[in-house]
């Protein structure tokens, strides 16, 4: 009995030994082994890697702890007495009063460059205007220039209310006066009449 049990045993280790010698067979699963302990590699070498970092700047850390220790212990040591500190405190609060005083008064010379500036853009605009307007109002005195020398007629431009101006003669230094009513005359009536003053 204990014999046939021993059989059956080694039967199972032969048939698990058959099973693995086709796993190990089979490229596939060795290549993927393969890879898989290739990225355990690379991540042990990482771990590593970032093991040894962040070791270091843990040090740096320390370091840099300790230099402000020493730092803030140096500082006590040096503090000075009760009187010298508030004079230094008293002195310290008066430089900032200063300081914010400088603010205010370059905040408000920032405002008031702003508004130089914004006014100086808004004459320039104007100053164009009036050039424009200049260049305008020579065109149109070159325009009643041409018209009167052709027709002799001088408007009066003021009155936009009434057709009235004078027709000069310059041959017989005569000079006529004439105003009509475009409410009370139509605007062919008041052409013709004029030309009849300019040909007579």
């Amino acid at each position: 009995m204990g014999e046939s049990s021993r059989m059956i045993d080694v039967e199972k280790l032969i048939s698990y030994s058959d099973d693995l010698v086709g796993v190990l067979k089979d490229q596939r699963d060795i290549i993927n082994l393969t890879q898989c302990f290739q990225h355990l590699n690379d991540l042990h070498s990482h771990c590593d890697s970032d093991s040894k970092e962040v070791y270091r700047l843990l040090q740096e850390y320390e370091e840099k702890i300790e230099a402000c220790k020493k730092k803030t212990e140096q500082a006590k040591s040096e503090v000075a007495d009760g009187a010298e500190m508030e004079y230094l405190q008293k002195e310290l609060q008066e430089e900032l009063e200063k300081e914010r005083g400088l603010k205010e008064e370059l905040r408000a010379t920032s405002n008031e460059i702003t508004e130089l500036e914004r006014q100086r853009a808004s004459i320039e605009e104007r100053k164009k205007m009036l050039r424009k307007f200049e260049q305008d109002k020579l065109k149109e005195q070159r325009k009643l220039s041409m018209y009167a020398s052709i027709t002799n007629i001088i408007p009066v431009l003021e009155d936009q209310s009434r057709i009235s101006g004078h027709i000069v003669d310059r041959d017989k230094k005569v000079v006529e006066k004439f105003e009509c009513d475009p409410s009370k005359v139509t605007a062919f009536d008041a052409c013709d009449s004029l030309w009849k003053m300019i040909n007579s």
